[in-house]
């Protein structure tokens, strides 16, 4: 029998391997000689291990101190100002007045609670704290209180990080090809798309249910994902919702969690339902609802200008790999709300993709690190942040086979 220091540093050393293997596999990148292989006739991609290389170790070790510290200040801001809210307003006598600090305070909530969203996200990548199990306690409650499923959200997010830019595979913002420009579809009313997408004012009010209604619709119906996205191909459009434990979205062994996600749903579905009880369903509609649709217009709108720019690629599934997904995002800038209410989840995006395990309180420094790795292959736009969503939601409508980039897609003019 081996003695009890050797047995501790033994098994010390068989977590640290499982560790390592479990990292491995959840990021699964392609090996060198893969990048290497399918980056003939275009770019020249780095290895994942070269980029990594570049990274000080220091940018992987999550901080406990540190992530509580920011997930404290986030529910002390939350609170603080719904305890305003909730004091001083009804207090303003003039209807009009009311209502227009109902809204202000709506607009500043969403801005406190997407910041919480952004923290819940960190513990789904892990990247909260070294401990998983911590990670989905807090992830789990965080993403509850606003009302979004915890571990539902956690595996398909995953796997748009594993399959990034896949134009098959992707769960997020999947492009439609220029062939299918001709289609007629539900978005159109069945009208000819060329007769209206050209249309501004129909632009706009397709942008304002992209924006009101899109987190729902993917909750519920998987839309945007990649057409070969799911778990299994037997299920039609009603069994890809993201609150049934046998949804097609999700493998078989992880129905238990989608359980324990609605479970976290339903008991602040019933902490809503008493709190209306109290102050009234108009009070929980300027105190609750109004920052939770705040909140997923930020969400939709971020995911969506990562992914979409004139100057990503998306690729086929014969010439897509780990590096060339995760390199098709951009970093853009939002001013201090993006780095400090945001957790800089706007501003430093790349390096998100490529090591999603990163904290975010290391991802500046580990951006400024793999720049002279990538080179160009770094994607960054100063321009206005709500400018750009007006812009790339009129023009990036579809994508097209690029001549000089085999097996990538470029977007196609419009």
């Amino acid at each position: 029998m081996a003695p009890a220091g050797m047995t501790t540093t033994i098994a010390a050393g068989e977590a640290r391997k499982r560790k390592t293997t479990e990292a491995k596999l959840e990021l699964a990148p392609p090996s060198p000689v893969e990048e290497g292989s399918k980056a003939k006739g275009g770019p020249v991609y780095p290895d994942i291990q070269t980029i990594r290389d570049a990274i000080p170790a220091k940018c992987f070790q999550q901080s406990y101190v540190r992530s509580f510290g920011y997930l404290a200040r986030d529910l002390v801001l939350i609170s603080a100002w719904a305890w305003a809210g909730l004091t001083y307003i009804p207090q303003i006598e003039h209807s009009t007045l009311q209502t227009g600090a109902w809204i202000a305070h709506g607009f500043v909530q969403g801005l406190f609670c997407t910041g919480l969203w952004i923290l819940a996200h960190e513990c789904g990548h892990g990247a909260f704290s070294p401990n998983q199990v911590v990670n989905d306690i807090v992830g789990w409650f965080a993403h509850s209180l606003l009302f979004v499923p915890y571990f539902s959200w956690k595996f398909s997010h995953h796997r748009h990080h594993r399959f990034t830019g896949h134009m098959e595979k992707d769960m997020v913002f999947v492009p439609r090809h220029v062939s299918e420009k001709s289609k007629r579809r539900i978005t159109n009313l069945y009208l000819d798309a060329e007769l209206l997408e050209d249309t501004p004012i129909v632009s706009l009010i397709k942008l304002f249910f992209h924006q009101v209604a899109g987190w729902q619709m993917y909750l519920l119906f998987n839309v945007s994902a990649g057409p070969k996205s799911k778990q299994r191909e037997d299920s039609s459009w009603l069994r890809v919702s993201h609150f049934e434990p046998t949804s097609a979205v999700f493998r078989p062994s992880e129905a238990a969690y989608i359980a324990i996600t609605d479970l976290g749903l339903a008991l602040v579905a019933y902490a809503v339902y008493l709190a209306a009880g109290v102050v009234g369903w108009k009070t929980v509609f300027f105190m609750y609802i109004a920052p939770y649709m705040w909140v997923h217009h930020w969400l939709v709108a971020i995911t969506y200008l990562h992914h979409t720019h004139p100057d990503v690629h998306h690729f086929d599934a014969e010439s897509w790999t780990y590096v060339k997904g995760a390199l098709a995002t951009v970093d853009r800038d939002f001013g201090f709300v993006g780095k400090h209410i945001f957790h800089g989840i706007i501003d430093k995006h790349v390096i998100h993709h490529l090591f999603p395990r990163i904290p975010f309180y290391y991802a500046e420094e580990a951006t400024e690190a793999i720049k002279p790795v990538v080179g160009d292959l770094y994607h960054y736009d100063g321009r206005s942040f709500l400018g750009q969503l007006w812009q790339n939601f009129c023009n990036l409508r579809y994508v097209e086979a690029d001549p000089h980039v085999p097996g990538a897609l470029r977007w196609a003019k419009n």
